[in-house]
């Protein structure tokens, strides 16, 4: 094998962007600061914000197919809501590395961590908001930052992914409801019959409601893997602290075995039983 210098590979770039000028790296990797002085403090900050960058995309394909679904233009849309599954399989994946640290090593820093959890993930928020898990009381921890609040509150008063689809479901002809086109979409949706017989008869005729299936489909590809996140969250936790109360106060592995037990989009996992 013939080992050749890449003679078009640019050198200079005192007037030129690079890389790292594109990307910001110096912001990003100057942004880990433990407060202590434990190896594995630096593997806990860094498996949370790989999390919060995931969680940036993430929000930012819900957001745009939630317009496109209204708009009717379902392709684009399913090609969004395909990618926010596979961002959420790395999701997934990064609490595989994080349960490599013992408790032994974690109680090695904890202490320093406060109050702060990822309870008070925002962007974790508005993914659930998004996805039609709205809860108000939450709201009162980011009352620190009026700014930020107020971006939470619009999320929290924004129709969900499941409300368009829902609606969807009302413009091909579907009879739905009217109490559940009209509700309050700052309300954690409830299931409704109107809707899981309309989504009964799109699974029987596949063919005719082609869109509208693939929707479904790709909404119980989204819950599932959101459950398996919450399942390795819980997993991990119990694992590096067993059952005591999180840093930010919550019941730690108890609150989020009960959050496994809510379902975003009910009527979809009703049909495979209906069918």
């Amino acid at each position: 094998m013939t080992d050749r210098k890449e003679s078009g590979i640019h050198t200079d770039f005192k007037e030129r962007m690079t890389y790292g000028d594109y990307l910001d790296l110096d912001a990003i990797l100057e942004g880990q600061h433990p407060l202590s002085d434990h190896h594995d403090e630096m593997l806990f900050i860094i498996i949370h914000q790989v999390s919060e960058l995931w969680m940036k995309l993430t929000l930012h394909e819900l957001r745009a197919a939630i317009q496109a679904i209204e708009k009717k233009d379902y392709q684009p849309a399913f090609k969004m809501l395909a990618r926010v599954s596979e961002i959420q399989n790395q999701i997934i994946r990064a609490w595989d590395v994080l349960a490599t640290m013992t408790p032994s090593e974690y109680l090695g820093f904890r202490d320093h961590l406060g109050q702060a959890s990822g309870f008070q993930s925002y962007q974790y928020r508005m993914i659930e908001f998004a996805l039609g898990y709205k809860t108000d009381h939450v709201l009162k921890i980011y009352q620190k930052d009026p700014e930020l609040l107020e971006e939470l509150k619009q999320a929290h008063q924004s129709p969900g992914l499941y409300d368009v689809a829902i609606k969807s479901l009302a413009k091909e002809g579907f009879s739905i409801d009217k109490e559940v086109l009209e509700r309050d979409v700052s309300k954690t949706y409830e299931p409704n019959e109107s809707v899981e017989q309309a989504w009964i008869e799109v699974y029987k005729d596949t063919e005719k409601y082609w869109d509208l299936y693939q929707l479904a489909e790709k909404l119980v590809d989204i819950e599932d893997a959101f459950q398996q996140w919450r399942f390795r969250h819980m997993k991990t936790v119990e694992r590096i602290i067993g059952h005591k109360q999180g840093t930010g106060g919550s019941s730690g592995v108890g609150y989020l075995k009960k959050v496994l037990d809510h379902y975003f989009f009910p009527e979809l996992w009703n049909v495979r039983t209906q069918l």
